[in-house]
């Protein structure tokens, strides 16, 4: 079965109940998406998803400006 959710203005989007129950998805916990071939996949974030995440944080300062969210707001 097929499950939907509609993008806010802010691009987030509520994961359905059903989902949340099949990844065993609580309040507070983090999730990955993997891409690949024009597909996405939705998961329960292991650990080591953690530590990549915390480990590139501070790479990405210099795509954080006023003109980069311009540039790449409809991206």
């Amino acid at each position: 079965m097929a499950h939907t959710s509609k993008l806010t203005e802010k691009y987030q989007a509520k994961i359905p109940a059903d989902v949340r129950q099949v990844l065993g998805l609580k309040k507070g916990d983090v999730v990955a998406f993997d891409v690949a071939k024009g597909k996405v996949r939705l998961r329960r974030a292991t650990p080591i998803d953690l530590a990549y995440a915390s480990a590139v944080a501070g790479t990405l300062a210099e795509w954080d400006s006023k003109a980069d969210e311009n540039a790449f707001r409809d991206l």
